[in-house]
């Protein structure tokens, strides 16, 4: 592990590099952000594979939340607005009339303190939320752990609050196995533990519907190429408009509770292969459909779908539909979220 600084407008930014046989992590506390990950392909050959930004002031304001720790709710609420405990809070209205990802300045654009772990290739981000920030209510104490665990990257994330409060952290990486820069993730064959997925209006806003993925192109229960059925999906959410329809940026419901596998994505160029386990209800996939023009790391720029998420997280809006699990966290509990990304070859 090596702990460094940089700057940003004449303020230290911590850099955290953690290393083991199998990959390396590049880590900021501008956002609790993974800038890269560098693993083996089947002949061994290390490449980069998640996406980002040229520099540390690109990457501090970064519309598209690449690698960040998104919060304090992430994942839009229609009107910017909840009620809880008979009390109405009105939001940061970041896209279109709707909240986004925790606002205008959601806790992407912090810088979290820093805590290396002696003895372990780990480190914690942490911060507080004030009561009010962004609108929500509470004062929120977040951490964010990244491990690595042989040839996987372990992502924790937790908080607690003094009131009564929305929450809900998602770690916001863009994949591309093929390496970052390597041009469109649409060849990349995903296989999801689900059988149903939250249908959505033209907000990108869910109906409350849940809906069986049987014979729509949200069924990837067997392995299948995200380019098969992306161009079949159109949104327009907030009015952005993509020549390609826009494609998938939808929330499954995965099989199962507790730890367990839920997706496997791999690219069959390269064999690089990431298999993700997580605690949480649901799974966004967002392919990248309006990521065109946005400048990257080492030089040009990405098009559109050049990289795929997979947030870990709950149901969208789930703060206002009753019969969605609840996102509302109360003093004295504590919020617990999982991810494990773990890589290998094909």
């Amino acid at each position: 592990m090596n702990l460094s600084d940089a700057g940003l407008d004449g303020y230290p930014v911590r850099l955290v590099t953690l290393e083991n046989e199998h990959c390396t992590a590049v880590l900021t506390d501008l956002g609790a952000r993974l800038l890269e990950l560098h693993v083996p392909d089947r002949d061994g050959v290390r490449a980069d594979v998640v996406l980002g930004r040229p520099d540390l002031r690109a990457t501090f304001s970064d519309p598209h939340y690449m690698g960040s720790t998104a919060g304090r709710y992430a994942g839009r609420i229609r009107g910017a607005t909840f009620t809880l405990d008979g009390r109405t809070h009105h939001l940061a209205r970041n896209e279109g009339a709707n909240h986004l990802h925790g606002g205008a300045r959601g806790f992407d654009r912090y810088a979290w303190s820093t805590a290396v772990h002696p003895g372990e290739e780990a480190v914690t981000f942490s911060r507080v939320s004030p009561d009010g920030e962004e609108g929500f209510p509470g004062a929120l104490t977040a951490a964010v752990t990244y491990r690595l665990d042989g040839p996987g990257l372990v992502v924790g994330m937790s908080a607690t609050t003094d009131a009564a409060t929305a929450v809900r952290l998602v770690h916001h990486s863009y994949w591309n196995l093929a390496g970052h820069d390597s041009g469109h993730v649409l060849d990349h064959v995903l296989r999801l533990r689900s059988g149903h997925y939250v249908a959505l209006d033209d907000e990108l806003l869910p109906t409350g519907e849940v809906r069986a993925v049987d014979a729509t192109p949200f069924d990837f229960r067997d392995p299948t190429p995200l380019g098969r059925g992306n161009a079949r999906v159109h949104n327009r959410g907030a009015g952005r408009v993509s020549g390609d329809g826009g494609g998938y940026d939808h929330v499954w419901v995965l099989d199962g509770t507790g730890m367990r596998v839920v997706a496997e994505l791999s690219d069959p160029a390269s064999g690089r292969r990431l298999e993700l386990a997580t605690d949480q209800p649901g799974l966004c996939l967002y392919a990248g459909g309006y990521l065109g023009g946005t400048s990257a790391k080492g030089g040009g720029e990405y098009g559109g779908f050049a990289g795929v998420t997979l947030e870990t997280t709950g149901f969208p809006d789930d703060v206002n539909i009753a019969h969605f699990p609840s996102p509302v966290l109360r003093a004295g509990e504590t919020y617990a979220h999982e991810m494990r990304l773990t890589f290998s070859t094909t």
